[in-house]
């Protein structure tokens, strides 16, 4: 019963994990949108976003990154899943056999 313990709680861990790099992942993203025209420019140009009101490139993450790490902790949560649910089932296998 220990490794079965073990693997729910090494399983249920790595869905925190896949779940705080998705979270970091979305922010990082979220950050790397344009910020709204201040009302001077945008009365100069109606319908277009003002380049300097943007924040610096340098500033913000990877775009091309997030991505990537969004999809990595996607891939992570689904693994952790799928080891709490082996675990679940390995579970249910020892009380059959023990019943």
């Amino acid at each position: 019963m220990e490794i079965s313990g073990s693997a729910f709680s090494s399983g249920v861990s790595t869905i925190q994990s896949g779940q705080r790099r998705v979270e970091q992942a979305a922010s990082d993203i979220a950050s790397n949108a344009f910020t709204a025209p201040p009302q001077a420019a945008q009365s100069a140009r109606p319908n277009q976003v003002n380049p300097s009101a943007e924040v610096p490139a340098e500033s913000r993450p990877d775009l091309t990154e997030s991505l990537v790490a969004l999809r990595v902790g996607q891939n992570e949560a689904q693994a952790g899943a799928k080891v709490v649910k082996t675990a679940d089932e390995v579970l249910g296998t020892l009380i059959d056999t023990t019943a």
